[in-house]
């Protein structure tokens, strides 16, 4: 694509990259980002990925200063979604051990810990990822991509160094306030539902389906393409459209058929997923073994610096490899510890340390694979946190017996590590697709984001006492659902109610799809079929799959009609706006909420679902006559 053709800035302005004000301000916004979203994720069981409203944010604030660059910009920005992703691999483990009763309050220090071991082992593990998924697989990472064409404009308008500066950046504007008016309508007023939804049945069998009216969804369907779009829908097809209208006429169902389609999908079906997720990154890590020795071998060999030929230039530098084992063996004994304190047994501490290693390690690559297909705010990490609950329970299931107190809080525990190296990984992974489209230095943009983890571990632990004793976390004020979920699945294991039949089925599918894909393969076709694009969409609800394959369609169609450059970057600028304005309402809409703990803060309008409606299939037409121009 155009956007790698060559690094965006020139070498010389990378003296001013790490600057004092980019690390306090990163510092800052990782703590306000990290509360913001803790609260966000414990109210609505998601988060948003921080990187663009970061970069909006940090725009604005430094442009206050005569000396400024895009490079400031990416590192304030790659250490505020640190915060964010961190925040993300918090607030969907830990609650877990107040609502199993294993801790009766948050302990500050206890959180703060968790969070800065399992944060710093998850940017340890994307450095030798970042060569392998950005340099050999190439993969999108569409947030990423929109993070950079927000900053380039954002550049080249500041210094006016292109002649299409000016009309790309109002091409960002002017998408941004209809992705932002869209969702100040949406979730702040209650104008319409953002899920258009609906479910029959022919006698016992449920069918059910969906679409959400995210502009920012219809956008990464944009950027990721084709391909990628109508797999991820063949996954939600395959949950609601074979599997659950097979179980709800074999079992039959109780209620009105779209409750019951999705009691169905979220206790049975989904596990399905789950099963994929982990074949699926077993299979990448087979696959991507060679290009992860690869850069681990560059790695070792820019140590030496003997001759020229093994100097590693600037732009490719990450931190050198000794120094990422030294701190990942350091990271390792408080994790034991920490193991060790709640079984009580050295020897199935340091299997618990084990088995976090290498589950953080997989399922860092899966999560960081995820985040480049279907951009970080959509990405499964509580898929990977429940296989690595369901594994370590069953493992502590057989060495501590099912009337273990404390088997439970162990997998929440190893889940909790591997949950936070998970959302760290995929949110990095994205951030480092920013920098290396800009131009920045990798290495750098890892030093920010430990600086962005640790900040945000600071204040996790006081956010999570707060918002415990305003309104107690697991309660209809603050449901956690995420976390209660972990609870679910941990005490499920070893009270014998999981559905393995699932996990199963879904570990079948995905062996099929990777035969599929290796026949695909040796035919040379240009439709690949990687596993883990149909893994998130079985796992994922059908209505957020809906509108990336329209977007990627739109992709296709724009192809296929022979666009020119300039249309693909437009209809890129018009799908960063979109998600930019979306993601930065999101967060405006929940401060005062944050900040008055009052949930009905927004006076709502409710009625106007077609108003809704049309402003989706507004903006869709909007995308493909920007993509279809020659």
């Amino acid at each position: 694509m155009y956007l790698l053709s060559q690094p965006f800035v020139k070498r010389a302005n990378m003296k001013n990259e790490i600057t004092f004000k980019a690390i306090i301000l990163g510092i800052l916004l990782s703590m306000l980002m990290s509360g913001a979203m803790a609260y966000l994720g414990l109210f609505a069981g998601m988060t948003i990925s921080a990187s663009i409203p970061a970069a909006v944010i940090s725009m604005g604030v430094l442009a206050l200063f005569k000396q400024s660059n895009i490079l400031e910009n990416n590192l304030v920005q790659t250490a505020a979604s640190a915060g964010e992703s961190l925040a993300a691999g918090v607030i969907f483990t830990i609650p877990a051990l107040v609502l199993l009763g294993y801790w009766q309050d948050f302990d500050y220090l206890e959180v703060a810990k968790i969070a800065t071991v399992g944060g710093i082992i998850g940017v340890m593990f994307t450095i030798p990822l970042r060569r392998a998924f950005i340099l050999v697989a190439k993969l999108q990472y569409p947030e990423g991509i929109a993070t950079a064409e927000i900053l380039k404009a954002g550049e080249q308008a500041r210094t006016g160094t292109d002649d299409e500066a000016t009309s790309g950046l109002k091409m960002i504007i002017m998408s941004g306030l209809a992705g932002g008016l869209m969702k100040l309508a949406e979730q702040g007023f209650s104008m319409w539902n953002i899920i258009l939804e609906g479910a029959t049945n022919f006698g016992k069998s449920i069918f059910g389906l969906g679409t959400n009216l995210s502009p920012a969804l219809l956008s990464v369907g944009l950027i990721v393409g084709r391909n990628i779009g109508i797999l991820v829908l063949a996954g939600g097809l395959i949950s609601w459209g074979i599997a659950i209208p097979i179980y709800s006429a074999i079992n039959g169902f109780e209620g009105e058929p779209l409750d019951a389609a999705y009691n169905i999908w979220n206790s049975k079906i989904r596990y399905m997923g789950v099963g994929a997720m982990v074949i699926g990154g077993i299979w990448s890590l087979i696959k991507l073994f060679n290009p992860l020795i690869i850069g681990i071998r560059t790695s070792l060999e820019a140590l030496k610096q003997k001759t020229s030929d093994v100097d590693i230039p600037t732009e490719e530098r990450d931190i050198p490899i000794n120094y990422v084992g030294l701190i990942l063996l350091i990271m390792l004994i408080p994790v034991f510890l920490l193991y060790l304190e709640i079984i009580q047994s050295v020897v199935i501490a340091v299997l618990l340390t084990v088995v976090m290693v290498i589950f953080g390690f997989l399922f860092s690559a899966v999560a960081s694979y995820m985040a480049g297909v279907v951009g970080s705010s959509n990405n499964p990490i509580s898929g990977v946190t429940i296989a690595t609950i369901l594994f370590t329970s069953l493992l502590l299931l057989v060495l501590l017996g099912a009337d273990s107190e404390v088997g439970p809080a162990g997998a929440i525990m190893v889940g909790a590590i591997v949950c936070c190296a998970a959302a760290i990984g995929g949110d990095n992974l994205q951030d480092l697709k920013t920098g290396y489209i800009i131009g920045a230095t990798p290495w750098k943009q890892q030093i920010m984001q430990v600086i962005g983890t640790v900040s945000a571990a600071l204040v996790l632990g006081l956010v999570l006492d707060i918002l415990d004793t305003a309104y107690t976390i697991g309660s209809p004020a603050l449901s956690a659902p995420q976390a209660t979920l972990m609870k679910s699945v941990a005490d499920g294991v070893f009270t014998g109610n999981l559905p393995w039949n699932f996990v199963y089925i879904g570990t079948v599918i995905a062996i099929i799809l990777i035969i599929l894909d290796i026949r695909q393969e040796k035919r040379g076709s240009d439709f690949r079929i990687p596993v883990l694009a149909v893994a998130v969409g079985i796992y994922l609800p059908i209505e957020l799959t809906v509108p990336i394959f329209i977007g990627g369609m739109i992709n296709h169609l724009g192809k296929k009609t022979g666009s020119s450059v300039a249309a693909e970057k437009k209809g890129l600028l018009l799908a960063s706006g979109l998600i930019t304005g979306e993601a930065l309402m999101g967060i405006l809409v929940a401060v005062p909420i944050f900040v008055t703990g009052n949930k009905d803060w927004w006076p709502i309008y409710p009625g106007y679902d077609i108003l809704g409606i049309a402003a989706f299939l507004g903006v869709i037409y909007w995308l493909y006559k920007t993509v279809i121009k020659k």
